[in-house]
């Protein structure tokens, strides 16, 4: 397992940064978390850091229902900016959404890996870590 994973959290629930937060920081292999907000906050940091393999996160998990910028328009955003991108980056929702909706939404992003519903247990992002 690679110790030095990059996390990109962007989400607007604080009790869910907080906790995922503190569950990464006790993950060895992660060296660096970046907690955004919202989707525009993240979009912003994506827009100016494409081009810098050491910067930019090797996973994201998202959340769908944010303020601002959604899940799924920051995807849309994401999507355009991504090919201008060299390393690759894997992407997670994880949401507190059960709506079959929002399943079938992100089933068709193919940049997206999986969808998570919160909580996401440590077993289930030991994996995840494990696998980049």
């Amino acid at each position: 397992m690679d110790n030095n994973i990059q996390v990109c959290v962007i989400d607007d629930d604080e009790v869910f940064q907080y906790t995922i937060l503190h569950t990464l920081q006790a993950h060895k292999s992660v060296s660096n978390i970046m907690p955004f907000t919202d989707g525009a906050e993240a979009m912003n940091f994506f827009n100016k850091n494409i081009d810098n393999n050491i910067i930019l996160p090797d996973v994201i998990f998202l959340d769908v229902n944010m303020p601002v910028m959604d899940g799924y328009k920051f995807m849309d955003e994401y999507i355009k900016l991504i090919s201008k991108a060299t390393k690759k980056i894997t992407v997670y929702i994880l949401s507190s959404s059960v709506d079959l909706v929002d399943f079938e939404k992100t089933k068709k992003i193919k940049e997206v890996s999986d969808y998570i519903v919160k909580p996401i247990r440590d077993n289930q992002l030991t994996k995840i870590l494990a696998e980049l």
